[in-house]
C-alpha cells in the first residue's frame, strides 16, 4: 500500500507539473474554458491544445496499450481528471471520441475500425459528434425515425434528423443511430454508424440560444452515406452498441464532470463569504447539503466503476449508473438556485467586467437544462424502477 501510495503521489506531481509548464503562453487563456455552456470558446486553439495533451501523452490514458492508450487503472485516471480539473484544464474537444466513441469501438468495433479510427482520436487530429436525438426522439431513444437502407455498392443511405448535437460544426465525424428494418418498432431493428460529415447530403444548421450562441446544432441527412465497413456490430444491432457508449459516458467520465462541479461549488463558498450570504443559517445549511452530495456523487462514481472488470479501458459500469444521471443533474440545478441566491440582487445584472459573476450567472442558467438533457428525470426514474428494481414497464402506446 505504501509502494502504491507513493506511485500516485509521483504521478499526481507528473500530471500537476506538466499542466503547470503548458497550460501557459497562447493556451492561458483556455483556463476554466469551454466546459458546459461555454463550449463556443476558442474552439480552434481548443483543438490544438487537444495535440498538446496528446503529444505530451494523456490522451487515452485509460484506453489499454494495445490499442495506443496507457492502460491507466480507474484510481489513475481519477487522479488525471482532479489534477485536470485542479489546473483549470478547459473542456475537452476530443471527449466524445476519446471518451465514448473511443472505448465503444475497443469492446464493440472490428479491428479495422479500430486501426482506422482510434489514432486520429488519440493524436487530437480528428473530432467526433454525436447523432442521438431526434425531434421526436430525445429521451425517448428507443423511436428513433432516422433511415438507413443499403444501396447497390453495399452502402448506407441516411436519411433523417438529429437535433442537440453538440460540437456538430467544429468535428469532421459523427456517429449515428438510424433504424435499418423499416417493419421495427422501439430499440429493435437500429444500427449503429460511423459518418464523415464533410459530404453531400449532410447539412448542419446552428440552433441559436437566447444569449446569441450556437452550442448546439440540428444535423440534416438526406441519402448521405456510410461506408459499408463503418457499421459498428451487425445490422440491427445498434441498440446494444448505443446503450455500451451511454455506459462509458456514465462511467470515468463522470469524475471528471465531478471535478468541475467542485470547482463551482468552491465559486458559490467564495461569492457567499464576499457577498455576506454566508452570514445567512440557511445558506449555509444548503451549502453543506451540497458539499455532502459531491461526496456522496463521488462515493456511488468510484463504487459503480469499482464493479468493472479490471480491464483498462473496458470499465463498463454496475447498475449503480442508473441513479447517476438523476443525483447529479438535480443536484447541479440546486447548486445553480444556490449560485444566484448568494449573489442577491447581482444575479441579475451582467456585467461582462465581472468574471466570477458571469461564471456563477452561467451555472445557474445552464443547470436548468440538467435534468431535461441526456434523459429527463421521468425517463430516468422510469430507468431506475424498470432495469434497476425489476418493476412492471410503463404502458407504452404503439404507432
Amino acid at each position: 500500500m505504501v509502494n502504491e501510495a507513493h506511485a500516485q503521489a509521483q504521478l499526481r506531481n507528473e500530471i500537476a507539473t506538466w499542466l503547470d509548464e503548458h497550460l501557459t503562453g497562447k493556451f492561458a487563456c483556455l483556463r476554466y474554458r469551454g466546459g458546459p455552456g461555454d463550449e463556443e470558446a476558442w474552439p480552434e486553439l481548443r483543438k490544438e491544445w487537444e495535440r498538446e495533451l496528446a503529444a505530451g501523452g494523456w490522451t487515452g490514458a485509460g484506453w489499454p496499450e494495445a490499442n495506443g492508450g496507457r492502460g491507466f487503472s480507474v484510481a489513475q485516471q481519477v487522479i488525471f481528471c482532479e489534477e485536470y480539473a485542479r489546473a483549470g484544464g478547459p473542456g475537452r474537444m476530443g471527449h466524445i471520441g476519446e471518451g465514448l466513441l473511443g472505448p465503444t469501438l475497443i469492446a464493440c468495433g472490428t479491428e479495422d475500425q479500430q486501426r482506422r479510427f482510434l489514432p486520429g482520436i488519440l493524436a487530437g487530429t480528428q473530432f467526433w459528434c454525436q447523432g442521438y436525438s431526434e425531434p421526436g426522439a430525445g429521451s425517448d431513444l428507443a423511436n428513433v425515425r432516422t433511415r438507413a437502407v443499403r444501396d447497390g455498392n453495399g452502402h448506407w443511405r441516411i436519411s433523417g434528423q438529429k437535433v442537440w448535437t453538440s460540437l456538430a460544426r467544429d468535428s469532421n465525424w459523427i456517429f449515428v443511430l438510424a433504424r435499418t428494418d423499416m417493419e421495427s418498432q422501439g430499440n429493435r431493428g437500429l444500427s449503429f454508424f460511423l459518418m464523415p460529415l464533410d459530404q453531400s447530403g449532410i447539412e448542419i444548421r446552428p440552433i441559436r440560444q437566447m444569449n446569441g450562441g450556437a452550442e448546439f446544432n440540428e444535423v440534416f441527412f438526406d441519402g448521405a452515406i456510410a461506408a459499408a465497413d463503418d457499421i459498428v456490430g451487425a445490422p440491427g444491432d445498434g441498440w446494444r452498441v448505443a446503450m455500451a457508449l451511454l455506459g462509458f459516458e456514465r462511467g470515468i467520465s463522470t469524475l471528471g464532470q465531478q471535478m468541475q462541479f467542485a470547482r463551482e461549488l468552491a465559486w458559490v463558498i467564495d461569492e457567499a463569504r464576499r457577498s455576506g450570504a454566508a452570514r445567512d443559517a440557511v445558506i449555509r445549511q444548503r451549502i453543506a447539503h451540497a458539499w455532502s452530495g459531491l461526496r456522496i456523487m463521488r462515493h456511488n462514481a468510484q463504487r459503480m466503476l469499482g464493479g468493472a472488470g479490471d480491464a483498462p479501458g473496458q470499465a463498463a459500469p454496475r447498475r449503480e449508473a442508473l441513479v447517476y444521471k438523476y443525483y447529479w443533474s438535480n443536484w447541479h440545478r440546486e447548486l445553480g438556485q444556490l449560485a444566484a441566491d448568494v449573489m442577491g440582487a447581482d444575479a441579475n445584472v451582467i456585467d461582462a467586467h465581472d468574471e466570477k459573476r458571469m461564471r456563477l450567472q452561467q451555472v445557474f442558467l445552464y443547470s436548468r437544462a440538467d435534468t431535461i438533457y441526456a434523459g429527463t428525470n421521468e425517463i430516468q426514474l422510469n430507468l431506475m424502477a424498470e432495469r434497476g428494481l425489476g418493476m412492471p414497464k410503463e404502458p407504452r402506446g404503439t404507432r
